[in-house]
């Protein structure tokens, strides 16, 4: 069974449908070539760079500058590397950063400040329905709560955000609730879970797998691709809550056949390989609930308190997403894998945070590879040097995701493929099912993660 062939999509494409356009209009044909923005590496102008360019320089940068690199963010529309850069007594730091192609910003926060910050949130304000992560281009700690932090809760985050000073963080409230989404990508079930699948990979042992959200691999053993259908596959290992959302599933048949793409409904998308993902770059997301949408990474390395415990390391966005759409895609134009969906706050109507899974991360940690087994990102740097693609940012956190429950979705809407319908709605999956009150359009209002 490969990823293009499990069923289930052109429903869900149909729930999704206008996201799904606006999307694909920008995702195909593929038109965002990397454009060289003149001159050589010693040019003092910043260079023109497409995204995943971006990411290796930032990576080459963030080590060569040190203590005085301060984070960095992709700015799309004059397509440049934005670096945030400590002023100190080295004074060729930022004549360093322009040789190769870079925008400089002096900023007050160091990284070691801004991680000192999160640290003392972590420590102090774990709360359920919170999250923090460190913006490069506020310099800043963006703390947000959702809709479930009131109370003695509320004052004890006002506090401890206070107590860092309106220069090191910022504190917002979100509509929402932070909760995991299960599905995405490809439809697949287990467990009465709804969930989705992510990227085919390749296992350590050679054998074909997908990689999927870890609350999903820690809810159910087997998984289907059809409601209630002949498991295909087997969890092989799955790491949900702690240092990542992430499971790889074996394929059973040791000879099906797990093309490197994402199925985008009528068509698919190659996928060469997996890269870091950049602050400030476009990325898309498919969904087995609301098909495909795109947006911008806002922060990297993010922390979240789901009902179900902490995760950490995540990537932090404004794409939508709504439950069912947990373990899917996130992937940028060029065909590179980047995340896979784990959880957040609002709908595909209201909007909302999301937060991701980095595939480079998951892949290492599983021992797969995917595409042409550029599983770390790494890539020609911009001026010949090569980098690893870890894109600079700094610690997300993402929120203490409120609410707990086992019902994905939660609605009753007839229909086993529409969002929010039976199928979805009456998942008792253990440790990773989505929890909520979804009304009969699929909107969950519950918190955990999204199942």
């Amino acid at each position: 069974m490969s990823h293009k062939r499990i069923p289930k999509r052109k429903a869900a494409m149909a729930a999704g449908g206008v996201v799904a356009l606006g999307a694909a209009a920008i995702l195909l044909p593929n038109a965002n070539a990397s454009q060289d923005g003149g001159g050589s590496p010693d040019a003092a102008a910043p260079r023109t760079l497409k995204a995943a360019d971006a990411s290796d320089l930032a990576s080459q940068l963030a080590g060569q500058l040190g203590d005085a690199f301060a984070g960095s963010y992709y700015d799309a529309g004059a397509q440049r590397l934005v670096v945030n850069v400590v002023p100190g007594d080295d004074d060729q730091v930022a004549v360093r950063a322009q040789r190769a192609g870079a925008e400089i910003r002096e900023v007050d926060n160091s990284m070691t400040e801004l991680h000192g910050g999160a640290q003392t949130l972590k420590s102090e304000a774990t709360i359920p329905g919170t999250s923090w992560a460190i913006d490069p281009r506020t310099n800043k700690i963006l703390v947000t709560a959702d809709s479930t932090v009131t109370g003695e809760k509320w004052d004890r985050l006002e506090s401890t955000v206070g107590r860092l000073g309106s220069g090191m963080a910022t504190l917002e409230k979100s509509a929402g609730t932070f909760k995991t989404f299960v599905s995405g990508g490809d439809a697949i079930f287990g467990g009465g879970a709804r969930c989705s699948l992510g990227f085919n990979v390749t296992a350590g042992d050679g054998s074909p797998a997908f990689l999927t959200a870890g609350h999903c691999g820690v809810a159910a053993d087997a998984w289907s691709d059809a409601q209630d259908g002949q498991p295909i596959g087997t969890v092989d290992q799955a790491v949900f809550p702690g240092e990542g959302d992430f499971a790889l599933v074996t394929y059973d048949d040791p000879a099906t056949e797990a093309p490197s793409e994402v199925n985008l409904g009528d068509q698919t998308l190659q996928i060469s390989g997996a890269a870091e993902a950049t602050v400030g770059e476009q990325v898309f997301r498919m969904g087995s609930t609301t098909g495909l949408a795109d947006g911008q990474v806002l922060g990297l390395d993010a922390t979240v308190n789901y009902p179900e415990g902490t995760v950490s390391g995540l990537i932090q966005t404004d794409v939508c997403a709504e439950p069912g759409d947990s373990g899917g895609s996130l992937f940028t134009q060029d065909g590179l894998a980047i995340g896979l969906t784990s959880g957040g706050s609002g709908d595909c109507t209201a909007g909302g945070e999301t937060f991701f899974q980095p595939v480079t991360t998951a892949l290492e940690a599983v021992g797969a590879t995917l595409g042409d087994g550029a599983g770390d990102g790494a890539g020609e740097q911009p001026g010949g040097e090569e980098a690893g693609g870890a894109g600079a940012g700094g610690d997300e956190a993402g929120g203490d995701g409120a609410g707990g429950g086992d019902a994905v979705g939660g609605g009753d809407e007839a229909g086993d493929e529409q969002p929010g319908g039976d199928d979805a709605g009456d998942s008792t999956g253990t440790g990773g099912s989505v929890s909520g009150s979804g009304s009969d359009d699929g909107t969950g209002t519950g918190s955990g993660p999204l199942g």
